[in-house]
């Protein structure tokens, strides 16, 4: 038998008082004999044995109960097997997402998981305890108690499968512990594929919080689908995980200015619209009264005034059809004969277009080429009778080159819907009978770094890119090709000048890798900002002549509009939310999982681990024996005559 505080059981001293109390009763009586009493002699010594023996039963019972609580309070215990004294790690992955503000029996999953652990991990028991986004190694629940409660939820969420092997990178290499891994999770299902792979050294146990109502309604997404003269027409689209909800409100906010509201029914989706004045800023907020889930209640978004894309074309072919593309609401748009190029203009543009020259210049080549390394963007457009020579000095510094002309006639038939030039909704669906174009003569080309976009029927490429660069093989004009008369042209020349300057999108997903460009121009030492309440963060940047390109994923972590700054400079807002991905409450079935128990609770986990380490306390059964014992004095006392 080991004790629990073996230094209580110095108390058994205390034992001492009541023998000496007791001996100092049973000091020898004076005999007196008389006359007049001596048939009451054998009366007197009956009960003076009587008397002594009862005592001696006080003595030993009251022994015995002061001997019983000193143990009870010692905490004995018995371990049936050696695991008893084998080290023990203990690691608890406790899911933080968003779907864990779901509501359980006891109020929101997260939050009484947290109670739960505090109230049912040992105090002194060393642990590790990770979520989606904190760590805590090798503490006690007494030493991580005020972080735990300050937790809060995050967007950035593990999946159950990286959690898992995460979870194992915190256990020692060490064969001779007791492993213990407790999974604390809604086990929301995301479509991965999921099962803990046998370890004979961890015992996984997962906790499956449940959810009582899984109803919930989603501000999905929002998006421009109408622009007209006066006005914006913004789409809201919702999306219901439960019942049909009837006359559900939503508000729609300029900054924190309620500009209009409405009510629908929402059934498992619907949508609505809202008409916002054209030519005014707008930072925006949609909102719906929902009770279940709260992160997805509120979507940002805000309508800037776009900045404008510069467009250069060096001529020496008619070039109204780009005049006509690159009109003067969202381009700048300026075209020059190739003997009349300011090559000081060449820095500020954002996409210059070689249309149709025979030769490109030394000059032209040198400009051209740093145009492009500072982030530029350019269209070749080759005439039917070009110096290949010049253009693959060009051509060559990224992986291409121009060979002979072929005058044989070709359509132009593939389009290759994968290419980030018609990949954002520019078609409905794949086009398989159009009228096709063609060309009467076209340039051969070799690559190994170009990616295309446009296929004549053979197979060789019509339009090729690799990165900003962009190369046509054949002539566009009227006598050698019908692309200009073609509905190709128009999303194409127009994609090709929308990805050289990236406006942003009316909000982004936190959590999604993330570009966009700001126009302006920057010192050295300036770095652009994304400010909102007292929050500064400092994207990942990349200045070029003419403009920022701004890079995001994880950061923000938090939802809302922000304002990009240089120093006290404001430019322009951005808006970012959170992934709707854990909007869905459908969780996975651990009914056939493998290689772990499954447990609804953390209290049934922690009486598992203890059953597991084969330990009986026996404290119980001290106080009961004690209880038994002063039972007995009291009857002794009562009853014994």
């Amino acid at each position: 038998m080991q004790f629990k505080h073996p230094e209580l059981l110095y108390a058994l001293f205390l034992l001492l008082i009541p023998i000496i109390v007791h001996l100092f009763h049973l000091r020898k009586f004076q005999k007196a004999d008389f006359t007049n009493v001596a048939f009451l002699k054998e009366v007197t010594l009956k009960t003076r044995k009587s008397s002594q023996i009862k005592k001696w039963l006080l003595l030993c019972t009251r022994l015995l109960l002061l001997t019983a609580l000193v143990l009870a309070f010692a905490q004995p215990f018995i371990s049936k097997t050696e695991t008893f004294n084998t080290p023990k790690e203990t690691v608890i992955y406790l899911d933080n997402s968003f779907s864990m503000q779901a509501k359980g029996n006891q109020g929101e999953l997260f939050k009484r998981a947290i109670q739960d652990i505090i109230t049912h991990v040992p105090k002194d028991e060393v642990i590790s305890i990770f979520t989606n986004d904190k760590t805590f190694r090798n503490t006690t629940i007494d030493g991580v108690k005020n972080d735990l409660l300050q937790l809060n939820y995050t967007s950035n969420k593990l999946s159950n499968k990286a959690a898992m092997l995460k979870s194992k990178s915190f256990f020692s290499k060490s064969q001779g512990s007791l492993k213990n891994l407790i999974f604390v999770s809604d086990f929301q299902d995301d479509g991965s594929d999921f099962n803990f792979v046998a370890d004979s050294n961890i015992q996984a146990n997962l906790v499956k919080l449940q959810v009582v109502n899984r109803n919930n309604i989603t501000l999905d997404s929002a998006f421009i689908a109408e622009r007209t003269p006066t006005s914006i027409y913004l789409k809201v689209t919702l999306r219901n995980s439960g019942t049909e909800v009837e006359n559900l409100p939503i508000a729609l906010y300029n900054d924190n200015k309620l500009i209009a509201k409405t009510s629908i029914t929402v059934g498992e989706s619907s949508e609505t619209t809202f008409s916002l004045p054209v030519n005014q800023i707008i930072n925006g907020k949609i909102t719906v009264d929902d009770n279940s889930l709260q992160f997805d209640n509120t979507l940002y978004f805000n309508i800037n005034k776009p900045s404008k894309i510069n467009v250069f074309a060096i001529n020496n072919a008619e070039d109204n059809y780009l005049k006509r593309l690159y009109a003067s609401t969202e381009f700048n748009y300026t075209g020059t004969p190739e003997q009349q190029v300011n090559y000081n203009d060449i820095d500020s543009q954002q996409l210059i277009i070689l249309n149709e020259l025979d030769n490109i210049p030394n000059s032209l080549l040198t400009s051209l080429k740093q145009f492009i390394t500072k982030g530029g963007s350019l269209v070749i457009i080759p005439s039917q009778s070009i110096n290949i020579g010049s253009y693959n000095q060009l051509l060559t510094n990224y992986g291409g080159s121009f060979l002979n002309v072929n005058e044989t006639e070709k359509r132009i038939t593939t389009i290759n819907y994968s290419h980030p030039l018609y990949n954002s909704g520019v078609f409905e669906k794949q086009v398989k009978n159009f009228q096709y174009p063609k060309v009467s003569s076209y340039n051969r080309f070799i690559t190994n770094n170009f990616y295309s976009a446009l296929n004549f029927e053979d197979g060789t490429p019509f339009l090729n890119s690799n990165n900003n660069l962009y190369v046509f093989t054949a002539a566009l004009n009227q006598n050698n090709s019908s692309f200009k008369n073609s509905p190709l042209i128009v999303p194409t020349l127009y994609n090709i000048a929308k990805n050289s300057f990236k406006n942003p999108e009316i909000y982004y997903t936190i959590g999604e890798e993330n570009a966009f460009d700001v126009d302006t121009k920057m010192k050295l030492d300036d770095v652009l900002s994304l400010e909102k309440n007292g929050i500064n963060i400092i994207p990942r940047q990349q200045y070029f002549n003419s403009k920022v390109t701004i890079s995001t994923s994880e950061t923000p972590s938090t939802s809302g509009t922000y304002s990009i700054t240089n120093k006290n400079e404001h430019l322009k807002n951005v808006s970012f939310n959170y992934s709707r991905d854990q909007s869905v409450l459908a969780y996975r079935d651990l009914s056939a999982f493998e290689n772990a128990s499954i447990s609804q609770s953390i209290q049934d986990v922690f009486n598992s681990i203890k059953s597991d380490t084969k330990v009986d306390a026996l404290w119980k059964w001290f106080v009961i024996f004690a209880l038994a014992l002063l039972i007995i004095e009291m009857g002794i006392l009562k009853f014994f005559k």
